[in-house]
């Protein structure tokens, strides 16, 4: 099962014995959305059911399950096609986010309920939370900058680099935020090399200021950055 979870389309043209991660992905797609909704939906008693759908929109799509397949390299196991594998395969974000949904559907049948849900929330629960606490949403460009309205004199200030051949590109972007950086991320794009930077220069801020007390993200600004 956990070959078939990862087993694309394009390898199995060329093995055709092997099954594709298809069907799983199909049934992972539903175990995932029912998760996610069920925790909002008891976690969340005072959201109404349009802040709902947003939440569950802003965790429960392509972009944030290639971003999780990404941390957990599940990349480097996928079953392609040597085409599709020479093409970048292993990091487009629909391989990577189909994939993921595979994986899950495998759980499920596997394991069961309980156990699926438990690795959807390990591996998700930080989003949803974020995604639910207001402005910004799971746009971390938005949140960044909002934060830097609030807390500093500059907005933050992105600085973009691309490497590789066209068809296998790869951006890597650094956010400072008043001269000093904050975060850096990479990704198949600019937009989410910038979001993945957002992403860590929001979360290192907040950590900051979290630490810093009473204080403000003021207060914290020339502490280093946490290595980043």
């Amino acid at each position: 099962m956990l070959a078939q979870s990862l087993a694309h389309r394009s390898w199995c043209a060329e093995h055709p014995e092997q099954l594709s991660n298809e069907r799983l992905e199909f049934l992972g797609d539903s175990v995932l959305g029912l998760v996610v909704t069920d925790h909002l939906y008891r976690t969340y008693p005072d959201l109404p059911e349009g802040e709902l759908a947003k939440v569950r929109a802003a965790v429960v799509n392509s972009a944030s399950l290639a971003e999780v397949a990404a941390e957990l390299g599940v990349g480097e196991a996928i079953l392609l096609g040597k085409g599709e594998d020479q093409s970048g395969g292993r990091e487009k974000p629909s391989i990577l986010a189909d994939a993921m949904e595979a994986l899950l559907g495998g759980i499920y049948l596997d394991r069961g309920w309980l156990d699926a849900e438990r690795v959807v929330m390990r591996l998700l629960g930080e989003r949803i939370e974020e995604a639910a606490a207001g402005p910004g949403g799971h746009d971390y460009k938005t949140r960044l900058q909002e934060m830097c309205a609030r807390s500093f004199q500059d907005l933050p200030v992105y600085r973009v680099s691309d490497e590789g051949p066209d068809h296998a590109k790869h951006f890597e972007a650094v956010v400072e935020v008043e001269g000093r950086q904050r975060g850096a991320g990479r990704g198949r794009s600019k937009k989410q090399a910038e979001q993945a930077a957002a992403r860590a220069a929001w979360q290192d801020l907040r950590a900051l200021d979290e630490a810093a007390g009473s204080g403000s993200a003021d207060d914290a600004a020339g502490q280093p950055a946490g290595g980043r």
